[in-house]
């Protein structure tokens, strides 16, 4: 239930901020999309924050965690060369 009142509140906070940018909901294509970029950036920046710390860590976790889910998996060379 919380998990619902959390989402309700991050959707009336931007609804707010469209009303206040003057963008008509549904958002315009291009809007929506810079949001969703920010929406998968921004949830990476904690986890990334608590590995400042260790820095061996940090590069594993962007390498093998953060980086495959912002940019997708690289293709096999199998599927290359298909």
């Amino acid at each position: 239930m919380k998990l619902y009142l959390v989402s309700l509140g991050a959707g009336l906070l931007v609804g707010i901020v469209y009303s206040l940018l003057g963008v008509r909901s549904p958002a315009p294509p291009i809007v929506a999309l810079v949001g969703l970029a920010g929406i998968l950036l921004g949830e990476q920046i904690i986890p990334l924050a608590k590995r400042l710390a260790d820095r061996p860590e940090l590069v594993r976790y962007f390498h093998q965690d953060c980086a495959p889910q912002i940019l997708g998996t690289p293709p096999t060379a199998k599927e290359r060369d298909a």
